[in-house]
């Protein structure tokens, strides 16, 4: 087995499964050459909250063991300095990863590392498993483990499936597949590096592809920047094929939220004429759900490209949305809100009454057994709810670049009038509380689009009138 790398073998134990309300109580790191293990750490955390009674059932740490234990800022270092320059490595570790993150989050710092989830290995070395549970491959390689669920013995089990796992014939090709995100070296522009990769933020904004002359051929928006940069060299395009031609170097803006990199890069496409990006001089929003009377007299929605909607007199626009996948979502959304008929909403285009209609929630407009007249008006209310009136003056806050900032977006009459950011104490009670903080960018015609797309997905933290 390759010896190339260094990989922290990461469990973590927590009070519950959320992110952003859960904390952590007990980590282990145990370092593996790949070869065998060299070290090994472990500590209890005091999350600073209870412990509910039912993970204490299962992990057998209870609020008394944790009382006196450090917190995590007292061993956030100590993290640093063993997982640096080695590959995180987890059983489930969008789990692991995503706590971590989140923890260092709220102390000010950026925790990025290169990751390895050994369920998504062992699911493409095992696929005949039915499950990839830990305590399946446990059972499987007829490993022997003390404690399950303490963060230590389930990080040396871990290890264990690691080595065994990667040690198998296609072994090491997957695990660097996973690695690097499917990207392969010789996908990447010469003077581009996977390491430099690696280093891009996991966190919204937008990023810019230079050529040998340092001027930007191509700008995108991504709310994972990493992740999306890589997309773009794996893909099999002509597009790809000419970043991986000319790209010289990368550089990004950290936005912290969706909005404000949807507007950025809108407001910079205009700007820089992006050579690269004159194949997307199409509009920002070509899907639309749309509606009109079928031949029953039933209000029927679909998702069409705005070229391509059929030209029906009673045909009208609903939402515009970016692309087909959440357009569909939307309209999902809608048909199990309101409660309409899957193939008025086009969701099921199967022959006889549709799916909802055979586990009691639609009422038969498939079959002509509900009366249009009733039909329509909840239609007519999933509309309604639909359409959001922007044309008052009022900010959205969203998430800020770093822990302990937010983002502002002040809209007036429908135009957006620039965006900024401040301390998330800063009160907000009034349109001078915000003006301080705007720096003002021109208005650009697609602005109220996206506005009105973000208000209706709810993709923001707060809007507030003023």
């Amino acid at each position: 087995m390759s010896t190339e790398r260094r990989y922290a073998i990461v469990d973590i134990e927590t009070t519950g499964g959320l992110v952003k309300r859960d904390k952590i109580t007990e980590i282990a790191i145990v370092l593996h050459d790949g070869e065998k293990v060299i070290d090994q750490y472990q500590t209890l955390i005091n999350p600073e909250r209870s412990i509910p009674a039912f993970i204490t059932g299962l992990t057998g740490i209870t609020n008394e063991m944790v009382s006196d234990a450090p917190l995590f800022c007292e061993v956030a270092k100590e993290i640093v300095l063993r997982t640096e320059g080695a590959v995180f490595v987890a059983h489930n570790a969008r789990f692991d990863y995503g706590f971590l993150r989140e923890e260092f989050g709220r102390l000010g710092y950026a925790y990025t590392r290169k990751q390895l989830c050994t369920v998504r290995l062992s699911k493409k070395l095992l696929p005949q498993l039915k499950s990839h549970s830990l305590d399946s491959l446990i059972r499987y390689f007829s490993l022997d483990v003390d404690k399950r669920h303490r963060a230590l013995d389930d990080a040396l089990a871990t290890a264990e499936v690691f080595k065994i796992i990667t040690g198998m014939g296609q072994g090491q090709r997957e695990m660097s597949d996973i690695i690097n995100m499917g990207i392969k070296e010789a996908k990447l522009p010469a003077t581009i590096s996977l390491d430099f990769i690696h280093s891009l933020p996991e966190a919204p904004g937008v990023y810019y592809f230079h050529d040998a002359d340092g001027k930007v051929i191509y700008v995108g928006k991504s709310i994972h920047i990493k992740k999306r940069v890589i997309q773009h060299f794996t893909e099999i395009s002509n597009k790809s094929g000419k970043l991986q031609q000319r790209v010289h170097d990368i550089t990004f803006t950290l936005t912290g939220s969706e909005l404000i990199a949807s507007l950025h890069e809108n407001a910079e496409i205009k700007k820089l004429q992006p050579e690269i990006n004159r194949a997307q001089r199409r509009k920002s929003f070509p899907f639309a759900i749309y509606y009109y009377f079928d031949e029953g007299g039933y209000l029927t929605m679909k998702v069409r490209k705005k070229n391509k909607i059929e030209s029906q007199g009673t045909a009208a626009i609903l939402h515009e949305l970016p692309d087909h996948k959440s357009a569909a979502s939307y309209l999902r959304g809608l048909t199990d809100k309101f409660e309409l008929c899957m193939k008025k909403t086009d969701i099921d285009t199967g022959p006889g009454a549709c799916f909802y209609h055979q586990v009691g929630k639609c009422k038969g407009a498939c079959l002509g057994l509900e009366d249009p007249d009733e039909y329509n008006l909840r239609v007519r209310q999933a509309v309604a709810a639909t359409q959001q009136n922007i044309d008052e003056d009022f900010v959205i806050t969203d998430q800020g670049r770093e822990p302990g900032e937010i983002s502002m977006i002040l809209i007036s009459k429908g135009r957006v009038m620039g965006w900024g950011y401040a301390d998330e104490t800063t009160p907000l009670m009034h349109v001078n509380d915000v003006i301080d903080h705007i720096k003002a960018r021109p208005t650009m015609p697609e602005d109220r689009k996206f506005v009105a797309h973000y208000v209706r997905m709810g993709k923001f933290e707060k809007m507030l009138k003023l």
